[in-house]
């Protein structure tokens, strides 16, 4: 065996033993926003305009009475529903895509099903299309959103790190 073909695995380990440990992810480097509380969170009749915490997308406030079925859905939502979705501690996932985009929907139903379950078993979380955020993906929480023009999945696991955190109504099941 050759002096190199010896030393191969010291440098192998050395270089290893170099690197340290993995880090954890250092969330700080996303932008996650964490908005003030709200005003007021009442329950309106779902017909209402007058959702939401003036944010794009809202993260809090008034919204609807009712809940969305924890799944993916393929037609827009009410804002006004999903907020009572994100009061009891669901996930949201929206993006906008007109064009279709079922690559961007299987990556954020991925990272749907990272989130918590609910007592009944229910992962509590949404994927749906919301054609009026700013960005191709947002992911939300109760006062706190990610945007983005692509689905980073780490930035989302980070954010998800917070899920019941702010929630006036945490960990509530949800409808499958």
């Amino acid at each position: 065996m050759s002096p190199l073909h010896r030393a191969r695995p010291a440098l192998l380990l050395s270089s290893l033993l170099a690197c340290g440990p993995s880090d954890p992810e250092d969330c700080s480097r996303y932008d996650i926003t964490l908005s003030p509380p709200p005003a007021t969170a009442r329950h309106l009749t779902c017909s209402s305009t007058a959702c939401g915490d003036g944010l794009n997308p809202p993260t809090s406030g008034d919204h609807c009475g009712s809940t969305l079925a924890c799944r993916v859905h393929d037609t827009e939502q009410n804002r006004c529903v999903w907020l009572h979705n994100l009061e009891h501690g669901h996930a949201v996932f929206l993006y906008n895509c007109p064009e279709g985009c079922p690559e961007l929907v299987a990556t954020l139903d991925s990272l749907r099903q990272e989130a918590k379950a609910g007592g009944n078993g229910v992962i509590r979380a949404i994927v749906a299309p919301d054609s009026q955020i700013p960005t191709r993906v947002a992911a939300l929480l109760w006062r706190r959103s990610w945007g983005g023009d692509a689905a980073d999945a780490n930035a989302i696991r980070c954010l998800m790190q917070h899920q019941d955190a702010e929630a006036p109504e945490p960990e509530l099941s949800c409808l499958p």
